[in-house]
């Protein structure tokens, strides 16, 4: 056991092995007695369960079958007697029941009727009850004639509280013992339990289930405070018609403990204890000394670490060790202090002198004080000097000592001396970078101003930029204090900017700037928030400060002639107010307001002024309430087509039709394009609409041809918005359109002639699908011809507006008839739309137009009604034809 990392030691446990053992047996032991000593107990308490539970069954038994007895006797007698009077049958009925305190009442039923009850008192309505027409006792009664014995059921909830057991007899009478009827005697069934000893004081915990013998649903008779325990003792009574289970168990269940069972265990702990006590004490003992072995190997190697960890740390820091004798002036150094002072290894003996001459001059004065003055004082040696180096260089010496006396008295220093050049040079250099940093970091605070003051402001004016005013307006907040905003926008000057350039542009915007800054007061703020827009925040009284005039004079000055590059350039400006009104207003809302009165003002024809108001504020609340309106209606699919036939100019037959996207609002009805188209395409959502229009128009052209209704061809307005869908190709293709089937109506305002590559390349992949192209609107002059002709549209569609005073205008036929003539020589077919009577129809026949469109034909309608109205070809009627013929 002297090994100390001898493996069987376990960190000490091995010592204890043989009483672990020792106790592990002791407790094995202990534990196997406990067992027995429970098993018995609980055989004591099932023995006893038993006992109990027997006693109880057969007073319990012996009591139903001494009341039955009873009654038995009874109904004999009434056997014999079947005309036994009634004073007679209460005499016996009484003594009866003076023997049978359980019973309540007795009742004969000749013929299924009872015509006796004793007692009387309290029975009375039981007279004349007819088992047989009693839903509740008809089957029992009925039994006990097909069986021919008494029946015994229960426990039934009688009628006149509590419970109970009716026992059934059958009678008979004469010589041919013929069946006569029945007897009922009720017996309580508490009052019963009670003289059975069923009672609160029990013994043990009982419970009692009746079950018929047909194995019909168990009924709960008796149950005692005390709940049974699983395994209970079960014991049975076969009462004639059921089986009564009786259950019981002990008091506190069979694994209560034996009353003896605490001095029991206390006796069997002690003689463990006085088994393993002595055994634990012996490994103790043994685990002790071997400890006090381990320690002094310990401390031997310990110090042997520590003289080697010593060593290595002073290889590693380059220390050098040294220690003084004051009384002999002897210095010991080690071989690194020789090093660190110049002196050669072969020096046997070093002194005082030798420190003393290794010194810098200009240390050496200051360095021997502070050495004599901790040898004197004894106190600790802390100090920093140069030493002079072979080769003329300098060495830093920071050197450390402690002063104490030996056991003879004498007085000693030791200490340790380590070389910080390089820290002195590295502090030197990290001083350099400080105070180079701290330079840059100046340099850079003025640039970082410098940039911060250019993020505020804009490069080309030198005014506050859009950032600058976020700021201002988020120290505004929402305190309610005086704020008004004035947005101003500069009217013309795109038109400077596409004729003379940016330069000019550029140039223009900085006299307006210089116009801002020379109008308005020092105390505003004026920033310019993007391209030629400017925005004045002012915290002035709206009353004092009048607002509209000071507006109204930088309209004025802006307006003034400019001289940029030799050119005389006018612009002008238009101005929205804003002030607040509302302390809950906040100054984001309010630059909103702004806004939104500079859109008016420009509405209005621009070089104004415009204050925003509650009407501003209200058509502002429509239009967003109409925006979410429109965004329901898309998600519940509000939008629907309607439908306004095309018809043959020759042969008044249908030819196309056009499908119209019309709103049915839930509130408003059916809302047309003009009034929603505006907000739609502000919310960017008109492609949308019109993916909706033209999914339902192409089902309803399959519906129409499924009901025998042959359309050539629909036609469906497509948007700007639409054309630019990235997905709309693909979207085309998935829904194979039969070429020819399908028209898009592109606006003229699509504006052609600025169209870009992406918008022409989405036309032709159109038409390549097999989807023609339709110019609607066309005449209404925001094309040249020549732009919309190369498009080589399938159809033109000649504006309502040119259509309607054709039959008073010669000049209007001449002009109709050149666009008729213009589309003949290019292959294109001619729709006039807004023929609104039959002489409009007659007239463009004559000029050339192909196909007509309009009320005087048919208004546009839903999808249901196109087809009564297609199938029925009233319209023929209107035109002097028959429906089924030809012009």
């Amino acid at each position: 056991m002297n090994d100390r990392t001898a493996p069987f030691s376990f960190r000490g446990l091995g010592y204890y092995i043989p009483a672990i053992v020792v106790a592990f047996a002791v407790l094995i032991a202990a534990v196997l007695v406990d067992g027995q000593k429970r098993r018995l107990e609980e055989e004591y308490l099932r023995s006893f369960t038993t006992e109990q539970l027997g006693l109880l069954r057969s007073r319990l038994q012996g009591n139903i079958l001494g009341d039955i007895k009873l009654v038995q006797g009874l109904v004999a007698a009434f056997s014999t007697e079947p005309d036994m009077s009634p004073e007679r049958f209460d005499t016996l009925s009484g003594r009866v029941f003076r023997d049978a305190a359980q019973l309540r009442n007795l009742a004969i039923a000749p013929d299924f009727v009872v015509s006796r009850v004793y007692p009387l008192k309290g029975n009375e309505r039981s007279l004349g009850l007819d088992y047989r027409k009693n839903e509740r006792q008809r089957a029992a009664a009925m039994q006990v004639q097909e069986l021919d014995r008494l029946i015994v059921t229960g426990p039934v909830d009688l009628v006149q509280g509590g419970r109970g057991l009716i026992a059934r007899y059958p009678i008979h009478t004469g010589s041919n013992d013929a069946f006569f009827g029945i007897a009922s005697a009720v017996i309580d069934l508490d009052r019963l339990l009670a003289g059975s000893g069923f009672t609160d004081d029990m013994r043990i915990a009982a419970s009692i289930s009746s079950q018929p013998h047909d194995g019909g649903e168990a009924k709960s008779v008796f149950g005692s405070a005390a709940a049974v325990d699983a395994d209970p003792v079960v014991m049975t009574i076969d009462i004639g018609h059921e089986v009564w289970t009786m259950s019981a168990a002990p008091l506190n269940g069979w694994h209560q403990a034996p009353a003896d069972l605490g001095l029991f265990r206390g006796g069997l702990a002690l003689l463990a204890v006085i088994i393993v006590a002595p055994i634990f004490w012996v490994g103790y003992l043994m685990k002790d000394r071997h400890r006090h072995i381990r320690a002094l190997q310990d401390r031997e190697e310990r110090l042997e670490t520590v003289s080697q960890r010593l060593q290595l740390a002073l290889d590693a820091s380059q220390v050098g060790v040294w220690e003084y004798d004051t009384q002999t002036d002897a210095l010991s150094w080690d071989a690194r202090m020789r090093e660190l002072y110049n002196v050669p290894p072969a020096q046997p003996i070093c002194s005082y002198e030798d420190w003393r001459s290794a010194l810098h001059p200009d240390d050496l004065e200051d360095a021997e004080r502070v050495f004599a003055d901790a040898v004197e004082r004894e106190k600790p040696y802390i100090t920093e000097f140069r030493v002079l180096r072979r080769d003329g260089g300098i060495r830093h010496i920071r050197a450390h000592g402690m002063t104490y006396r030996t056991a003879s008295g004498a007085k000693r220093i030791v200490g340790a001396n380590w070389d910080v050049t390089g820290d002195i040079r590295l502090h030197a250099e990290l001083l350099q970078a400080k105070l180079t940093a701290e330079a840059q970091n100046r340099a850079l605070e003025e640039a970082r101003r410098v940039m911060e003051h250019n993020s505020l402001h804009d490069a080309l004016t030198r005014l506050p930029n859009r950032r600058f005013l976020d700021q201002r307006l988020a120290l505004a907040g929402d305190d309610g204090s005086p704020l008004t905003l004035l947005h101003i926008d500069l009217d013309r000057f795109k038109d400077i900017n596409d004729t003379l350039g940016h330069a000019a542009g550029d140039a223009v915007l900085k006299q307006a700037a210089g116009v801002l800054r020379a109008h308005v007061p020092p105390e505003d703020f004026i920033a310019r928030i993007g391209g030629d827009e400017f925005v004045l925040l002012s915290r002035r009284d709206p009353a004092e400060a009048d607002f509209p005039a000071l507006s109204a004079r930088l309209i004025e000055a802006i307006s003034e002639p400019m001289a940029i590059r030799g050119h005389d350039c006018r612009i002008g400006a238009s101005i929205g107010i804003a002030t607040r009104n509302d302390a809950e207003e906040s100054a984001e809302q309010l630059l909103v307001n702004a806004d939104l009165a500079l859109y008016e003002a420009k509405r209005r024809g621009r070089n104004r002024v415009e204050a925003f108001n509650d009407e501003l504020r209200l058509r502002t609340v429509e239009v967003k309430r109409l925006g979410d309106d429109i965004l329901r209606g898309l998600e519940q699919r509000e939008f629907r087509p309607f439908f306004q036939p095309q018809f043959d100019a020759e042969t008044l037959e249908i030819v196309g039709v056009e499908a119209l996207a019309r709103w049915e609002h839930p509130t408003r009805g059916f809302i047309p394009p003009d009034m929603f188209l505006p907000v739609a395409e502000s919310l960017n959502v008109v492609a949308q609409i019109d993916e909706a229009i033209l999914e339902q128009a192409l089902f309803q052209t399959i519906r129409w041809e499924a009901q025998g209704l042959d359309i050539p061809r629909v036609s469906v307005n497509v948007s700007c918005q639409r054309l630019h869908d990235e997905g709309l190709i693909e979207k085309l293709k998935a829904m194979n359109i039969r070429p020819g089937s399908l028209t898009f109506e592109l606006l003229e305002s699509i504006s052609f002639d600025t169209a870009d590559d992406g918008l022409k390349r989405a036309i032709d992949q159109i038409k390549a699908l097999g989807i023609d192209i339709e110019i609607d609107d066309f005449g209404s002059g925001h094309a040249s011809i020549v732009s919309l002709l190369e498009l080589s549209p399938k159809r033109l569609k000649i504006d309502r507006r040119l259509i309607q005073p054709l039959l008073e205008s010669t000049a209007q036929q001449s002009l109709v008839h050149s666009i008729i003539d213009i589309g003949k020589v290019r292959g294109i077919e001619t729709v006039a739309e807004g023929v609104e009577t039959m002489a409009h129809a007659e007239l463009l026949r004559r000029l050339g137009c192909q196909v007509l469109q309009g009320y005087a034909f048919a208004r546009p309608m839903a999808g249901e009604d196109f087809l009564a109205f297609a199938k029925r070809r009233a319209w023929m009627l209107a035109a002097g034809l028959s429906p089924a013929g030809a012009r």
